[in-house]
């Protein structure tokens, strides 16, 4: 007896044809932050959206995200000591789409500074402040493994969430 509600045979990752793959993760919905820090060279302000965030541990408290290699900003990521994460809400798409496209535009925010001079942007759901523990290479992917230093619980309401490849909303009650 066949159920018509089954999954079909499974498919191997072709690196050829990556694009099956990608939409087949794109069916798990994740949360989207904005993690910021400071150039490599001592420079300014630097951004990016990532939706590849998790909490690792309580006891020490950790966090990890995923810069892709292939990024222009992956070096001055993975070379950055200190690094903030701010969980955008359903408002914020403008924002994700903002440092999705270019890590150094902060033009109109008012964001400060922290001690180790990690931009803070304002409004966020909620914030990490970090310092990078360890890395980890992941294929085409640096794990970044940070230690949570402070953390600020902002604004209440639902967040950004991304799936099937756009911005989402959900319902929170």
């Amino acid at each position: 007896m066949q159920n018509s509600d089954a999954m079909p045979a499974g498919s191997a990752p072709d690196p050829a044809n990556q694009r099956a793959y990608r939409d087949a993760l794109g069916r798990y919905a994740t949360g989207v932050v904005v993690v910021t820090a400071r150039e490599a060279d001592g420079g300014g302000p630097l951004g990016i959206t990532v939706n590849s965030f998790a909490s690792v541990s309580l006891d020490p408290p950790l966090v990890l995200w995923s810069a892709a290699r292939s990024s222009v900003r992956h070096a001055h990521f993975t070379k950055a000591t200190a690094f903030a994460v701010h969980v955008l809400g359903a408002d914020q798409a403008n924002l994700a789409a903002r440092f999705s496209r270019n890590g150094t535009d902060f033009s109109g925010l008012a964001f400060t500074l922290n001690e180790f001079g990690v931009p803070l942007l304002p409004d966020a759901l909620a914030r990490f402040e970090c310092a990078t523990e360890t890395l980890h290479e992941g294929g085409d992917h640096t794990i970044i493994l940070g230690r949570v230093s402070r953390y600020s619980v902002g604004h209440d309401g639902p967040p950004l969430v991304f799936t099937h490849g756009r911005y989402a909303q959900i319902s929170v009650s």
